[in-house]
């Protein structure tokens, strides 16, 4: 079984500790994903996201030591956003300067990253989402039994009805349900965990 990450107050402690290898991994798992998708989804190149996702994660390494909640209702993700936001937008500049003048393209890919706090902050809002139901889904999967998981794989992410489903797996309709409903549950409980490393 997977452990879950420590809450964020006590795994950003962690992970301001430079010998603390486990949180910084931990700390890696969640966010790296959600930085590179966030670069792709800006416009950058396979390459370029990869580089940029390092670059976030070294100034972060480099920043968070001295990374401090200046009120209560800072959020430590709310930095990360801007540190990610800021770092495509050099990288967007800096390829602009590399390009043959006249393509509108890049005056395009600035203005929309360039765009209203609150549409950054919703697309960081469902990449870190994503990404906390895919470290759970993997946890939860190695909790349940394989046909459990496999109704909620065939009636959640497939799509099948659970009397199809229950066919295909030689079960009633009604513990197709139950199966599905139990691993619903426990991605809930997985998420909200979790949840807490992300905010």
């Amino acid at each position: 079984m997977t452990p879950f990450p420590e809450t964020r107050e006590s795994l950003i402690v962690q992970v301001k500790d430079p010998s603390n290898r486990l949180a910084w991994e931990r700390f890696v798992a969640i966010y790296q994903p959600v930085i590179y998708r966030i670069a792709i989804a800006r416009g950058l190149q396979d390459a370029d996201a990869h580089d940029l996702t390092q670059q976030v994660l070294m100034a972060v390494a480099t920043a968070i030591p001295r990374w401090e909640r200046s009120s209560p209702s800072a959020r430590f993700h709310h930095w990360l956003r801007r540190v990610t936001r800021n770092a495509i937008i050099n990288a967007v500049t800096r390829r602009k300067c590399e390009l043959a003048t006249g393509s509108s393209s890049v005056g395009d890919l600035l203005a929309e990253i360039q765009q209203p706090e609150s549409a950054a902050e919703s697309l960081f809002e469902l990449e870190v989402r994503r990404e906390l139901y895919a470290i759970a889904a993997e946890t939860v999967r190695g909790e349940v039994h394989p046909d459990t998981w496999r109704a909620f794989e065939l009636t959640v992410v497939e799509g099948i009805s659970n009397a199809d489903a229950a066919a295909t797996l030689g079960k009633t309709t009604g513990s197709i349900y139950t199966c599905r409903c139990r691993v619903m549950q426990k991605l809930r409980a997985a998420v909200e965990k979790l949840e807490d490393v992300s905010e």
